[in-house]
């Protein structure tokens, strides 16, 4: 019998002290941090990847707004008002040792995209935002993301890159 992972929401009393990525700061903020800032502080929703009550892997989302000229093409400034446009942010995303290279961090992407796209429906979205980690950016390209170039400016070598998603892209993305 095959095992199904779920996608969903983080609960309280789920165990976040086994989860090591690999990535120190990303495990830090996830087992002291994440549940702050879904539960008390209400910044974030941290979407959780579970296998047989394990967490595998995991997403934090939230809301937040961009610039018309931050956009990395003239094509989607396009007939864009100048006020901030709505955007998801992924601010983290993370896939414990043991389910990496098992596709968990593209299950957990194609979830955040659904999000995105009910996001545009309900309250306004054009598509999404990520800081890529110098050694996540090959990942994100091949899915489409492209680099914001307006918002680079003051980043030092090796800090993350704001790549941008925009609504039609990872429209056709969550469905592959």
């Amino acid at each position: 019998m095959a095992r199904t992972i779920e996608i969903r929401r983080l609960r309280s009393r789920d165990d976040r002290s086994r989860f090591k990525c690999g990535e120190p700061a990303t495990d830090r903020f996830f087992q002291h941090y994440a549940g702050q800032n879904q539960f008390k502080l209400k910044l974030a929703v941290i979407w959780v990847a579970v296998l047989e009550e394990r967490i595998l892997g995991f997403a934090t989302v939230t809301v937040g707004s961009l610039e018309k000229r931050a956009l990395p093409t003239p094509k989607l400034r396009r007939r864009l008002p100048a006020y901030p446009l709505p955007i998801l942010r992924l601010a983290r995303l993370g896939v414990d040792q043991a389910g990496q290279g098992t596709g968990i961090g593209r299950e957990l992407l194609r979830y955040v995209f659904r999000l995105a796209l009910a996001q545009s429906e309900t309250a306004g979205c054009l598509g999404v935002v990520t800081d890529a980690k110098p050694d996540a950016l090959a990942f994100y390209e091949k899915l489409g993301f492209m680099p914001l170039t307006a918002v680079r400016e003051g980043r030092l070598h090796g800090d993350p890159t704001p790549l941008f998603l925009d609504l039609q892209t990872l429209a056709a993305a969550s469905e592959g």
